[in-house]
């Protein structure tokens, strides 16, 4: 499975949360599955996404769109998130 992590600092958890909802539809129409909202334990307006797609072309697409730069602006998405392209190699549990 392919999936993408995103991590980006935000202005306020709370208005990116509301902003990252709003444009969930979107996300489902450009091939995304599932996602997962991590914040790091010592700055909550840190945030970590991994998300499962149905393929990488359609993730590498989605982020390089103009509606989603002003989506994340308005968002209060401050500077240029970390985005990285993953495909899955191994998978287990202990």
């Amino acid at each position: 499975m392919p999936y993408t992590q995103t991590i980006l600092k935000v202005e306020d958890y709370a208005k990116w949360k509301s902003g990252f909802d709003g444009h969930r539809a979107k996300q489902k129409a450009a091939g995304q599955k599932t996602y997962q909202i991590f914040r790091t334990e010592d700055d909550p307006n840190k945030i970590v996404i991994l998300a499962e797609w149905d393929n990488l072309d359609n993730a590498r697409e989605f982020f390089q769109s103009q509606e989603l730069q002003e989506a994340m602006q308005q968002a209060g998405v401050i500077g240029k998130p970390d985005i990285c392209l993953l495909a899955e190699v191994d998978k287990g549990s202990i």
